[in-house]
């Protein structure tokens, strides 16, 4: 707005007289009311909640924005009673602050969006904290902190208590700022005022920027949250009802039948090559440090992004090079283990997307992985009775590397893919996201089948009995210890060797270019350094193996425990005390939100592996360590455990068990089915 001709108005206007402003078509009305109790204050706010008022007010249309004020003038004026004249004032304005019948969303936004987000937009102001020592001293002696802040406090439990919306931001910007007022001590400086407008300001016009574009909720911090519709509410109501289920049936159960034993782990003489306990180490640590990234928003820093870009292409490495030795060895292709690998990627973040309105590919991690999962699988699959030939296998994943190339490259295709969810299942997903995510590393995770297959032949050869003939197999088996120190000193030049390398670019934009193709020298490097001798292969820390076995729930669950605007901002608990900074605080919900993120990240990785179990073999059969275990179905649904040759009889957990699988359906296929049926009815019934 004109803020010139605003100036030369309030020169020209009379002292404590209701001011109007036009300025295009804007008008910013004046109500002059120290005491909050004017009629024309309270005509304006039934004209907001009425609509029939609505033509008769001051401001003749819809108010954008409501501010209320005061407080001073008690403290000013009234000796005794100043309390509890301004709590009745108070009083009497809150029931006029409140929402229309016709929807709480409406209070937000202008006619055209309305109804799609609940909140106010009728703020009360606290009451202005003057600086004491400037004062006047006919001020000073009325305008005390004695009488300030029980005003203060009441509309600080008023707030609570009733859901008056409070800008306490204006208070925090004058704390202890002698320069924030003019020489009265009483009136803020103009740039206090302006910044206190913008904040009112970001309040109404994001809560429009941000309803109109959803999720993700990202666009600033001075904007309101949607609250949960009926069916996230419901949603959740029924997981809530559910898990009191769980935890009776988690204490009725014997402990030998769910394994509920302390492990007590046994270092083995000597662990093979890349070993689990190594493998969740490695993905503990990685997790580690980019949870610290996310949280710090090192994001902008160069050096740090090149680092984290390596932490997850090797966690895609890692993938390849898993699920590849899994298949070759176990030749186990069915859908039961398929099955079980998606369900347990994807059951969380499938999940959190009908509760918190977000989308599946928000939680990045879990449908990368499990799109490379699939991958692999296909191509092991495809002629898996030739894959005995290294050649074969090899050229096989070649082909596969440039099918898959094609696909995330070529312009069109997964746009018509993802055109295909959108029609049939409302699936809304951002296809140059996804194409972003799967070129960053389109190309270790067949580094990690080929260095899978390399290992594989390696280890049938090095376990092969020395022929008598010269042949390849003998010449390896006799000079192995020289490759492998070979390897051992190229790994130990590559990674300084990559670390001058990746200082060449200047930006992340250049360095997301080339990426996908220097990405697997580095992790190949520490892979061999890492298991280039017998200490270091089989040390390990339990506490990084730890975290690496839940690091797929920290991940996806750091986004809502211990984030905040969707990645953002940072969670705060609000329970340290009123905050004089911004930063004041951080480090108590810190330490809090991170014991309860990483516990909940534990239960969770917990619940989802059961979960899994239920869905995919919901009758089998559940070994333990250490003591014996069986499961033998003496009937169709009765179970019995048998440990150490002792029976243990569930008792009314095998009842309740017996009707759950009586609704449950024999069938992989058709438990599958149902699941998916269920999520796509989901998907087109979600508000």
């Amino acid at each position: 707005m004109n803020a010139t001709a605003a100036d030369e108005e309030m020169r020209e206007a009379a002292k404590h007289e209701d001011l109007t402003f036009d300025d295009g078509g804007v008008t910013v009305n004046f109500i002059w009311d120290p005491f909050l109790n004017s009629s024309s204050l309270r005509h304006e706010l039934l004209s907001y909640l009425n609509d029939d008022l609505r033509e008769d007010a001051a401001i003749g249309g819809e108010a954008g924005l409501v501010t209320v004020g005061g407080g001073l003038w008690y403290a000013r004026h009234f000796e005794s009673d100043w309390l509890d004249q301004y709590k009745d004032s108070l009083d009497y304005l809150v029931p006029l602050l409140g929402t229309r019948k016709s929807s709480t969303a409406e209070l937000y936004l202008p006619p055209s969006i309305r109804g799609r987000n609940p909140g106010h937009h009728v703020y009360v102001a606290p009451v202005q904290i003057p600086l004491y020592d400037a004062l006047s001293p006919l001020r000073a002696s009325t305008m005390t902190p004695a009488k300030i802040n029980p005003m203060n406090e009441y509309l600080y439990n008023t707030s609570i208590s009733r859901g008056v919306k409070v800008p306490w931001s204006h208070s925090l910007m004058t704390w202890e700022s002698r320069y924030a007022y003019e020489e009265s001590g009483l009136h803020v400086i103009e740039s206090i005022s302006a910044r206190r407008v913008d904040v009112l300001l970001n309040m109404r016009c994001n809560a429009e920027l941000t309803l109109s574009h959803g999720y993700p909720y990202d666009k600033t911090c001075c904007s309101a949250y949607e609250t949960k519709n009926a069916f996230r509410k419901i949603l959740l109501l029924m997981c809530l009802s559910i898990a009191p289920i769980i935890v009776w049936i988690w204490t009725q159960v014997p402990r030998t039948f769910l394994g509920r034993h302390a492990l007590n782990k046994e270092e083995a003489a000597d662990q093979q090559f890349l070993p689990r306990d190594q493998t969740d180490e490695w993905k503990g640590w990685m997790q580690f440090v980019i949870l610290i990234y996310h949280y710090t928003g090192a994001s902008s820093v160069l050096w740090v992004y090149q680092i984290v870009r390596i932490l997850v292409a090797s966690y895609l490495f890692l993938t390849g090079f898993g699920h590849t030795v899994f298949f070759y060895q176990k030749q186990d292709y069915s859908l039961k283990r398929s099955a079980s690998v998606l369900i347990r990627l994807n059951l969380l973040s499938c999940l959190l997307p009908y509760l918190m309105e977000t989308d599946y590919l928000f939680y990045y991690f879990a449908p990368l992985v499990s799109f490379w999962f699939l991958v692999v699988y296909l191509t092991m699959r495809i002629y898996r009775s030739r894959n005995t030939s290294t050649v074969f296998l090899v050229v096989k994943t070649v082909v596969s590397a440039v099918i898959v190339t094609l696909l995330i490259r070529i312009q069109g295709l997964l746009e018509k893919i993802f055109l295909f969810l959108e029609h049939t299942c409302r699936i809304k997903w951002n296809v140059k996201e996804w194409r972003f995510r799967l070129r960053l590393d389109g190309y270790v995770v067949y580094i990690g089948m080929l260095t899978a297959i390399f290992y594989i032949k390696a280890y049938q050869i090095l376990h092969t009995p020395r022929p008598l003939s010269d042949n390849h197999i003998g010449l390896i088996q006799r000079h192995w210890s020289r490759i492998r120190l070979f390897a051992v000193t190229l790994s130990l030049a590559i990674l300084p060797g990559f670390w001058a390398i990746s200082r060449v670019f200047t930006d992340k934009f250049k360095y997301n270019e080339w990426v996908p193709y220097i990405s697997p020298f580095p992790i190949l490097a520490f892979l061999i350094l890492r298991n280039s001798n017998r200490y270091l292969r089989n040390f390990y820390s339990s506490s990084f193996a730890w975290l690496g076995r839940c690091s797929l729930e920290t991940f996806t669950l750091q986004f809502h425990i211990w984030l905040a605007a969707d990645t953002k901002g940072l969670l705060s608990l609000g329970a340290f005390g009123r905050k004089k900074t911004h930063t004041e605080g951080r480090h108590q919900d810190l330490v809090v939100l991170t014991v309860l993120f990483l516990w909940l990240s534990w239960l969770t990785a917990d619940a989802t592996t059961t979960i899994t179990s239920c869905i995919v073999d919901p009758k089998g059969q559940h070994h333990l360590g250490g003591a014996e275990t069986t499961a033998l179905p003496t009937k169709r649904y009765a179970i019995e455990c048998v440990t150490n040759g002792a029976y243990h009889r569930p008792g009314v957990f095998r009842d309740f068990r017996k009707r759950i699988y009586c609704l449950w359906p024999d069938r992989l296929e058709i438990r599958l089915c149902s699941i998916l049926l269920m999520m796509w009815i989901l998907n087109l019934t979600r508000l």
